[in-house]
């Protein structure tokens, strides 16, 4: 049974971290404000060496590997930027890497793990699959696998994005976080229920994955048959033991938001922003422009978790 992080974790996390990533920018838009009807800052995790949030989970977890861990290397499944993330850690502290990806993956995504010096394994038509590939060839080489949302070093490291936020906006009314595996907002949570428990935490997932929202409604571990949504970062059929309990305990509010609306947010910044966000890290704009008429004159802090959108994908939504 894994110990669930608590805000104590999540310090220590920082404490590893910070020598090796910088703050990232928490900025507020006029222009994207009076579109909104309130007062949007955005936490710009496209800022990262890996264009995405999980960087932050993934140093605070190799960096605490045993040296017979190290010693055998690590494997773990992703949608691109968990890989990105555990295949620059794993760079940084002389660890053997393998990502498995699904065939269809984000090319940019899968580039950028291999130029981290991660091995790549593509096989299956959905993350689902490539994940139950990585259990199996963890088992069959004893390597260390790495779950994407499972581990508590993970969920502890992106918490410190919350540290941030209430350092940058102690007054913040509300935090709107993206749900794939659901670590982004499990840390998020923690560190706001904690240190700023009257700040609403909002999660948001794709209608077309809505895996761990119907979780969170439900309190049971629900899937789905499918997760086609352009947000790759959001596109998990089954949701995870380790989040959902955590989440149904720290999430006030949780949105569905189209494909559309999806594709909307990215123009918005695109347009008030001039800012790049993937699928998955403009959900949380679209989860408040969805709800903006109850969010009116308050303070609102949006995690970007990513901006690693390809170029053909950009141009066919602008």
């Amino acid at each position: 049974m894994l110990e669930p992080p608590v805000f104590a974790d999540v310090l220590k996390a920082r404490k590893r971290i910070s020598p090796y990533l910088d703050k990232t920018p928490l900025l507020h838009y006029p222009s994207l404000s009076k579109v909104l009807g309130f007062e949007a800052y955005v936490k710009h995790e496209n800022y990262q060496p890996t264009g995405a949030f999980k960087i932050r989970g993934g140093i605070n977890l190799i960096s605490q590997l045993s040296p017979q861990e190290r010693k055998r290397g690590v494997i773990t499944a992703s949608t691109g930027n968990h890989g990105q993330s555990i295949a620059l850690a794993s760079k940084m502290f002389g660890v053997k890497a393998t990502v498995c990806v699904q065939k269809a993956a984000n090319p940019d995504k899968v580039e950028a793990i291999r130029s981290f010096g991660a091995d790549i394994i593509m096989e299956g038509r959905d993350f689902d699959e490539a994940r139950l590939n990585a259990e199996r060839i963890a088992k069959e080489r004893g390597l260390r696998y790495i779950h994407s949302a499972n581990e508590p070093l993970l969920i502890a490291g992106v918490g410190t994005v919350g540290l941030e936020i209430l350092e940058d906006l102690p007054d913040v009314d509300a935090a709107i976080a993206p749900v794939g595996g659901g670590t982004q907002a499990t840390g998020l949570g923690i560190v706001l229920k904690t240190a700023a428990p009257s700040v609403e935490m909002i999660a948001v997932q794709a209608e077309n994955a809505p895996s761990v929202y119907m979780s969170w409604r439900s309190g049971k571990l629900e899937s789905t048959e499918t997760a086609n949504t352009i947000a790759d970062g959001l596109a998990t059929r089954q949701a995870f033991s380790l989040t959902v309990p955590l989440l149904r305990e720290l999430v006030d509010e949780f949105i569905l938001v189209s494909e559309e609306e999806i594709k909307d947010a990215i123009r918005l910044y695109v347009e008030k922003a001039h800012t790049i966000a993937e699928g998955a890290g403009a959900a949380s704009l679209a989860a408040g422009y969805k709800i903006r008429d109850r969010l009116k004159g308050k303070k609102v802090a949006m995690v970007l978790t990513g901006g690693n959108l390809t170029a053909d994908t950009l141009r066919s939504i602008l």
